[in-house]
């Protein structure tokens, strides 16, 4: 399920996309235009920054912008970097994986199960971008 903060990171982001090439949008902006809590949104978008997703430009006519085209950058990717694993289980994750205590992967029909879910997810949503996001 994804979490609020994640929610409101693709609410932002999709704000942040339409606007891609239009220069810096102030925070205080995308929060009114979204709903979105000022404080809580400044978090987002500075680990979203963190982690080379977006760019900020301080001082007059400063705010937030994408560093990449929208239709580069997947949704999973956002994901993981806000929400954490894709996968229902840590056995199955890519990225976050952990072995499961007292459980034998080789021998678990829910492991198996759950790496098709997993496969299936990411069919998706390592092939749709921010673009995607738009309406």
């Amino acid at each position: 399920m994804l979490s609020k903060k994640s929610q409101y990171a693709f609410k932002a982001l999709a704000y942040l996309s339409e606007k891609y090439n239009e220069g810096p949008v102030l925070i205080s902006a995308i929060a009114k235009k979204k709903k979105i809590p000022l404080k809580f949104l400044e978090n987002i978008l500075l680990e979203l920054k963190k982690a080379g997703i977006l760019d900020s430009k301080k001082g007059k006519g400063g705010g937030y912008f994408l560093r990449k085209d929208p239709a580069k950058v997947q949704v999973a990717t956002v994901i993981r970097l806000v929400n954490g694993p894709i996968a229902m289980l840590p056995c199955v994750s890519l990225y976050f994986y952990e072995r499961c205590k007292n459980c034998n992967e080789k021998h678990c029909g829910l492991h198996d199960m759950m790496i098709e879910v997993r496969d299936a997810s990411l069919n998706i949503l390592e092939n749709r971008t921010l673009k995607d996001l738009i309406v």
